[in-house]
């Protein structure tokens, strides 16, 4: 198992997170999607790692966009 939390901009209510959750399960190992919406954090659980741009295109796919990890302090 890999677990793995990145940051989400945009999301603003409920249905926000049901996208981007929807379509980052939707990846191929993806056993679970938890999203802290006032932080943005997204905590991905796959049965292996998943590849940046894969979770990249899925939350581009839900209307936000992923925040790279050097710009989060």
């Amino acid at each position: 198992m890999s677990q793995h939390t990145y940051t989400v901009s945009g999301m603003t209510c409920a249905h926000c997170v049901n996208s981007v959750t929807e379509e980052i399960s939707e990846l191929d190992g993806v056993t679970s999607v938890t999203v802290d919406l006032p932080s943005g954090a997204v905590t991905v659980t796959s049965t292996a790692p998943l590849d940046l741009s894969a979770v990249e295109a899925a939350v581009d796919e839900a209307g936000y966009r992923l925040i790279p990890e050097e710009s989060v302090a």
